[in-house]
């Protein structure tokens, strides 16, 4: 790169930027990336790259573009260098205290959506829905459900819980970011709930740790840099999974036609996650794949409220 009494164009940085990735063995979209860290230092968005290529960098931005581009290159995670991802359409903060949110757990999302949307066009509920968020990290899967249920003009309370008041932080600004309303609480799992009278939910959906402390994946790629407690799980990744799904039936009401209870897991985790719905009594249990054709999404069904 040329000195600082040198700065490059826009053109040249990107071009120097991808150049600089690609050696660094980034082979996925090193272009993608040196285009949104350089669009971060500008503060601009792509567009601006490209619209006006013979701008040239100021000393400043010139310094920040190499030090983001020297952490890429070390593997740390574009998003957390951008401090946002986005998801479900929303932009997100995220930080290292958060989960970077991914594809993925989109299916949730949409799988959530669909059961609530099936029951409201055959009946209109007697009650407002109550809806469950456990572990939510950035607040994302929480905050796409709020704002798919506002744009169908469906009432919904939703509550989402995390153990981690760093996380709750991200996702509280998260969603006066964007002006969904939320409730969230601290504390792991369930157990925050004992401050709400008569805590009954109508759908309960979770994106928990699930993967093996011993898996060699963790190791390798972004979960390198991600909050461990919100990766891995005991028990070669089942055991918070199994808290949930014993738990939730306790937790889970059929009044407006629902009680369904959702969570996401490893591609070789179906069969054991749907081992632990049956012994918790859930009917209906059936699992779904991402888009990559991995057994992701296992959901299962109450009969009759909890007592």
């Amino acid at each position: 790169m040329k000195s600082p009494s040198q700065t490059l164009t826009l053109t040249e940085a990107l071009r120097h930027g991808e150049q600089q990735l690609i050696q660094a063995g980034l082979q996925d979209a090193p272009r993608l990336d040196s285009e949104l860290l350089l669009s971060q230092v500008v503060q601009q968005p792509r567009s601006y790259l490209y619209t006006w290529p013979e701008k040239t960098l100021t000393a400043f931005q010139q310094q920040q573009f190499t030090q983001l581009l020297q952490q890429r290159a070390q593997g740390y995670p574009i998003a957390y260098l951008l401090g946002e991802k986005e998801f479900w359409g929303l932009p997100l903060k995220v930080t290292t205290d958060t989960l970077i949110p991914r594809p993925e757990t989109e299916l949730l999302v949409e799988t959530a959506v669909a059961l609530i949307l099936q029951v409201t066009a055959h009946s209109n509920p007697l009650k407002s829905l109550n809806l469950l968020d456990l572990g939510t990290g950035s607040g994302a899967i929480a905050l796409a459900i709020s704002h798919e249920l506002k744009s169908q003009s469906i009432a919904a309370q939703i509550f989402a819980t995390d153990f981690s008041p760093t996380a709750l932080e991200i996702a509280q600004l998260n969603a006066k970011r964007l002006q969904l309303p939320v409730t969230f609480l601290h504390g792991s799992w369930f157990a925050p709930l004992s401050a709400i009278e008569n805590p009954k939910f109508d759908l309960i959906c979770s994106n928990p740790p699930y993967i093996d402390p011993e898996d060699e994946h963790l190791r390798q790629g972004d979960v390198r840099f991600e909050p461990k407690t919100a990766l891995t799980a005991e028990q070669h990744g089942l055991a918070d999974l199994a808290h949930i799904i014993q738990q939730a039936p306790h937790y889970l009401t059929t009044q407006n036609g629902l009680g369904w209870l959702l969570v996401e897991h490893g591609y070789n985790q179906q069969e054991a996650v749907q081992t632990l719905f049956q012994q918790a009594g859930f009917q209906q249990i059936k699992t779904l794949k991402d888009f990559a054709h991995h057994p992701r999404i296992t959901l299962g069904k109450i009969d009759e409220p909890a007592n």
